[in-house]
């Protein structure tokens, strides 16, 4: 009989009826886990919210699937005992990520922030802006994210590069990324966390970039040298549009708040209503994968 761990009550209604015979454990990850914990073969944790711890996981023997409900996984890499398997939550955030990535870089292109500064100082101030059309985008990342914004800003005539690990039809590879970042107006950043990707937005990385491109990162914060990019910004090189950063939260200190020409939001590119639905939806469909013996969707390798 399999036993599924869900976060709480919430998520059991949300994720529906179960074959006959599923046992449901409910914890959402604080306090003890229930004893019922050691035999729990599938795992639903709760989201937002921190790992489980490692030894809590190692001591559940039975343990198959770890499910989570983001599309990140790096907290979770390094604890995840072996013969288990990572999936993640690709597809739950993707439309509401991808349209943040657009709506900021759209913001930063047509300069609303100084509308919206002229508004306040009740200010007529006219003044012609950059746009889509025309415009060229690198976008690093392939999958749902990433695709999903090359497709909407295809439809304001932008040309969308995409580039990924391995070059693919329609798709460049990451070595190709020095010769076309000077190419472009925009650069937006739809990347796993890895240990391959983690600072590759540095100096060099950004200097490749012409003046007044807009860097757009709504992936990990950790992707780009903070340094760097306050430093491009404070010259009046770049713009960005940041729904991430790095550290995070950005310390109300931070000289990232007040460096020219960058727009931020608090890590709300899955912060829309509905979320819910689409996240226990997916559950609900691996679980039922799960009990009938049937393959996995979104399973995790090399950290993507």
């Amino acid at each position: 009989m399999p036993i599924i761990c869900l976060p709480d009550e919430a998520a059991r209604a949300a994720v529906g009826p179960l074959p006959p015979g599923t046992s449901v454990v409910l914890w959402d990850g604080t306090g003890e886990p229930p004893p019922e914990f050691e035999q729990v073969e599938f795992v639903v944790p709760r989201y937002p919210g921190a790992p489980l711890p490692a030894e809590v996981l190692a001591a559940a023997p039975r343990l198959k699937v770890i499910q989570l409900l983001s599309a990140g996984v790096e907290p979770w890499l390094d604890r995840i005992p072996p013969g288990v398997t990572l999936c993640n939550g690709r597809g739950i955030h993707g439309a509401s990520t991808a349209e943040l990535a657009v709506a900021g870089l759209l913001s930063v292109m047509r300069d609303l922030p100084g509308f919206r500064t002229a508004q306040d100082e009740h200010r007529w101030a006219q003044h012609p802006t950059g746009g889509m059309a025309g415009a060229n985008v690198l976008v690093v990342g392939a999958g749902d994210i990433g695709r999903r914004i090359a497709t909407a800003l295809g439809a304001f005539d932008a040309t969308v590069t995409l580039v990924a690990r391995h070059a693919r039809d329609g798709v460049r590879s990451m070595d190709e990324l020095p010769g076309l970042l000077p190419h472009q107006d925009s650069v937006v950043l739809a990347v796993p966390l890895t240990p391959e990707t983690r600072a590759l937005v540095d100096a060099g990385f950004l200097a490749r970039m012409r003046d007044g491109a807009v860097l757009v990162n709504i992936a990990r914060g950790a992707l780009v040298d903070t340094g760097a990019l306050v430093a491009e910004l404070r010259a009046g090189r770049l713009r960005a549009f940041l729904d991430v950063t790095d550290p995070e939260p950005l310390p109300p200190d931070h000289p990232l708040w007040d460096a020219p020409g960058v727009l931020i939001t608090p890590h709300v590119g899955g912060g829309t209503h509905g979320w819910e639905q689409r996240a226990y939806r997916l559950a609900r469909e691996q679980i039922l994968r799960f009990v009938a013996g049937e393959p996995l969707e979104n399973v995790v390798t090399d950290g993507y």
